[in-house]
């Protein structure tokens, strides 16, 4: 299943559960479940919560997945600088889990 970076990256803005998704356009035609989920049919559920920039929510996303590259390249350095000070693949994974 592929990671919704869309919905973490809300998640940062305002508190908890300040969103959630139309479900109706603005002629009233019913969107499709598929379809619902994208920054054009966000719609602010909590009062006081601030509607994010569309820029706002897209460098946020850019900046959790620069984190999650960031963190694999970690894990395969600290693996490549254990393996050579000798210890085996069996190992590291054993005692670190990567």
């Amino acid at each position: 299943m592929a990671k919704d970076y869309l919905q973490d990256a809300l998640q940062t803005f305002n508190d908890a559960d300040w969103y959630g998704w139309k479900k109706e356009d603005s002629e009233g035609n019913k969107i499709p479940n598929d379809q619902r989920m994208t920054y054009a049919n966000i719609e602010i559920i909590k009062e006081g919560a601030t509607m994010p920039t569309e820029a706002e929510v897209n460098a946020k996303i850019e900046e959790l997945k620069q984190a999650e590259v960031d963190k694999e390249t970690k894990k395969a350095s600290a693996k490549s600088k254990l393996e050579a000070l000798g210890l085996t693949t069996e190992e590291i994974k054993e005692a670190f889990g990567i």
